[in-house]
Formats: structure tokens, C-alpha cells, sequence
């Protein structure tokens, strides 16, 4: 699976607060990671057809987790922000096991001392957006999950943008079929009683997430 990605063959240095050749910003993170990891999964986040799934999500993603207060795993959950989106095909029903089972490949190579399974377990989790409740998870895995899902209460400018480009990675679906499944996700996501399954998340959050949504349906 390793080609996948193109794995880049160097020494492993640490990277840490690491700008890139091309500029893209470096993740905001207080963790030493080998440089070829970092590389290697930077190298999947920029296939051409990523309109929101791309590096720039999982920055965001990562800048979230630095404002939870306290995990109980800050590493694995970092590295599972890192993995989450790692193989990502539109339409593909496997993407989240896919990159889960990158995940296990990778780390014990690079870090053998971080708990893959448990970075592998939460990437999985992903695929039930929208269907889980707090009783079905932890701590770390409610509060990651949420990390995931913090653009749904983002000001309307910057939900409209993730809006518009989920639509743009689903282009080769005719307009009407991607409108119904666009509003079934997003109805499925309004009915719930809570959309952020934390209660730091379901405080800050869960509002404005609600007010996106509306008026994306609407």
C-alpha cells in the first residue's frame, strides 16, 4: 500500500513546525514526526481532485485538536488526523479502511512505540459521521471526531466553501443524485440530537452547525 502513496526514501529526521518547498503551511503541532511519514501523506492530500479533503483540512483538523484542552492519547489522535483522509476516491465505500490500513503500515515503521491500532481504530470511526451518539464512543474518539467535523459550525463564508467543494470532488455524480444524497446527509445530521458528540464541541459548536445546515437544506 506504501505505493499508494509514493513513500519518499530518505533519512528520517524530525519534522517539526516544518514549512514546505511548495508552501504549504506546516501543521500547527508540538510533535516530533519523521520527515518521510509527513512527506509520504503530503504527497496523497495533493492529488489534483481534493477540493476540500486535502492538506488544508487537515490543518484544520489538527489546529482543533491543539484547542481541546486534554486527551488521553494526544499522539495517536494527531496521527489520526494525519491518516484520516489519506486515501480518499469520491464516491468509494472503503476509503476510511483503506486509510486505516495505511495507517498500520506506516507507523509501527516510523513509530514503533505509538499505538497504531488505536490510530487505525479511530480513522475507522469516520465513516459513521453522523450516526453515532456519545454513548458509542470515549472520550478522545468523541472529541477527534468532532475535530473532523468543527466546519460544520464554521462561519457561513467558510461552510459555504466546504460546501462548494464536497460538491466539486463529487462532480462525475449527476446534480440531482448528489442533491439527494447531499440532503439526506445533511437532514441526517440536523435530526440528530447532537451533531458534536462532546460537550466542549456541542457547546461552541452545535448552534452555528445547526444554522449552516438550515440553510444549506434550505
Amino acid at each position: 500500500m506504501v505505493s499508494e502513496i509514493m513513500l519518499v526514501d530518505q533519512p528520517i529526521n524530525k519534522w517539526l513546525h516544518r514549512g514546505d518547498p511548495v508552501g504549504e503551511t506546516p501543521l500547527p503541532m508540538n510533535f516530533d514526526f519523521p520527515v518521510p511519514m509527513i512527506e509520504a501523506l503530503k504527497q496523497a492530500y495533493r492529488v489534483p481532485s481534493r477540493a476540500y479533503h486535502s492538506w488544508s483540512h487537515v490543518e484544520e483538523v489538527a489546529r482543533w485538536i491543539q484547542q481541546v484542552p486534554s486527551w488521553r492519547q494526544p499522539r495517536e489522535v494527531m496521527l489520526a488526523a494525519l491518516f484520516h483522509d489519506a486515501v480518499y476516491v469520491p464516491s468509494a465505500k472503503d476509503n476510511e479502511e483503506r486509510s486505516a490500513g495505511l495507517a498500520l503500515e506506516l507507523i509501527p515503521r516510523f513509530l514503533p512505540d505509538a499505538d497504531a491500532a488505536r490510530v487505525a481504530a479511530l480513522v475507522r470511526l469516520t465513516a459513521r459521521h453522523g450516526t453515532l451518539t456519545p454513548a458509542d464512543v470515549d472520550t478522545d474518539a468523541a472529541l477527534f471526531l468532532d475535530c473532523d467535523m468543527a466546519i460544520l459550525g464554521a462561519a457561513p463564508d467558510a461552510f459555504d466553501r466546504y460546501d462548494a467543494g464536497i460538491r466539486e470532488e463529487y462532480c462525475a455524480v449527476p446534480s440531482v443524485l448528489y442533491a439527494l444524497g447531499r440532503k439526506r446527509f445533511l437532514k441526517r445530521l440536523l435530526d440528530t440530537p447532537r451533531i458534536y458528540l462532546s460537550d466542549f464541541f456541542h457547546a461552541r459548536l452545535d448552534a452555528a452547525a445547526r444554522a449552516n445546515v438550515r440553510r444549506a437544506l434550505s
